[in-house]
């Protein structure tokens, strides 16, 4: 075993769950679950394959209510009846001793009315999306907020009760708990928006759900992180000066880690060209007390090796780790050299990448995702699953 990269050494969280290494396959959307929102025997397939190496695998992400779907062939952890096949997938994930992390989420305004069967989408106000075709969600009221955050502890009892060994709350890609914190998304003038302080109040309040159930469930060590996406390009929207604040209330509420959403993991802010340092850096410097995950083009174990150097706790590994299901294996048994890092389309079976997730992926590619993802055949093909379910909502 090649124990000289500091991302196969060990790391004990504040909860005391010990991962075995800091590498970590970040939630990809691959859409193969059951129309109802439960998990399927393709989806069970998969993670069989792509597990076992990784310290940490992070599910594709599971919505927490019936509104809250924002696409087809998306988990569900929304009702006690999905608890049996959760139960598979934490199962088939743990292997090797990997640690399973259910990512839960609602999607907020970015879903359509077919896709909730003819409900109206939902947000923190009545404003659409600023991508094409967009619906205008109605704003939640009083109490489905309060119902919304009860409906997050809920699914996190869930995940526990299923035998996984996390939860990650999806607070990134422009999805519902960042539509509160977002001044495009949020014009409320009650105490749900309106100030940065106010805007921070709803994914707070979620966190504080996630741990009660944690406290009221779990009889061992349990993981619990956030997902956030540092910046938006709207006018108005979330600037980096923004979330370092936010970062800071959050390196508070001791959390296990933060995973920062990006796709390129040294991204400089999208708004002001003139900063070039990396976002994660500034992050890094307000979060002296949580633990980051960083995540976006990272392939060889040298660009992961980058990561460790630069203090980020996690490495995340999205693109790589579909066409190399054993990455991490390969690099403690040193055989780095064996490292496919290109996918035919041949491969798909062995890899256990069925139509849905195959389509998804086209999809991607017909959107020009700036992050690229190789796929050799007759036409070479480039799609970004770090940042999938960001691409396909655009």
């Amino acid at each position: 075993m090649n124990m000289t990269y500091q991302f196969l050494k060990s790391y004990t969280f504040k909860s005391g769950v010990t991962v075995k290494n800091r590498v970590a396959i970040p939630p990809m959307t691959e859409g193969m679950s059951l129309e109802n929102g439960e998990v399927s025997t393709d989806e069970l397939n998969y993670f069989n394959i792509h597990t076992g190496g990784a310290g940490m695998f992070i599910t594709p992400v599971a919505n927490v209510n019936a509104l809250g779907k924002g696409f087809e062939g998306e988990l569900s952890v929304a009702d006690d009846k999905f608890i049996p096949g959760l139960a598979k997938m934490a199962a088939t994930i743990k292997q090797n001793g990997t640690k399973a992390i259910l990512q839960i989420f609602s999607a907020g305004r970015m879903t359509n009315s077919r896709i909730l069967r003819g409900h109206q989408p939902v947000s923190a106000s009545a404003v659409p999306a600023l991508r094409p075709h967009a619906e205008t969600p109605r704003a939640l009221s009083e109490d489905e907020i309060e119902q919304t955050i009860a409906d997050f502890g809920a699914a996190t009892k869930r995940a526990i009760l299923a035998g996984f060994d996390g939860v990650e709350l999806h607070g990134a890609n422009t999805y519902l708990l960042q539509q509160f914190f977002s001044p495009h998304s949020n014009r409320r003038n009650d105490q749900w928006g309106g100030s940065l302080e106010n805007r921070m109040r709803f994914p707070m309040r979620v966190i504080e759900a996630a741990q009660q159930a944690i406290a009221d469930t779990a009889t061992s060590p349990f993981i619990l992180g956030y997902r956030l996406s540092p910046e938006e390009i709207e006018e108005p929207g979330i600037r980096i000066e923004d979330t370092l604040k936010f970062v800071t209330k959050l390196n508070d509420m001791n959390l296990d880690y933060l995973h920062i959403s990006m796709g390129n993991v040294w991204r400089p802010s999208l708004n002001n060209h003139d900063d070039k340092e990396p976002l994660i850096t500034k992050i890094q410097r307000v979060s002296p007390d949580t633990p980051l995950i960083s995540v976006g083009n990272v392939n060889t174990p040298a660009d992961a090796e980058k990561v460790m150097e630069a203090g980020i706790t996690f490495v995340a590994i999205g693109r790589e780790s579909i066409r190399e299901p054993h990455w991490v294996q390969k690099v403690e048994a040193g055989t780095e050299q064996s490292i496919r890092y290109n996918l035919s389309l041949a491969d798909l079976e062995e890899l256990g990448i069925k139509t849905p997730f195959f389509e998804f992926l086209k999809k991607m590619n017909d959107a020009g995702a700036d992050q690229k993802f190789d796929v050799n055949d007759a036409q070479t093909k480039t799609v970004d699953t770090d940042r999938i379910d960001v691409a396909f909502r655009k």
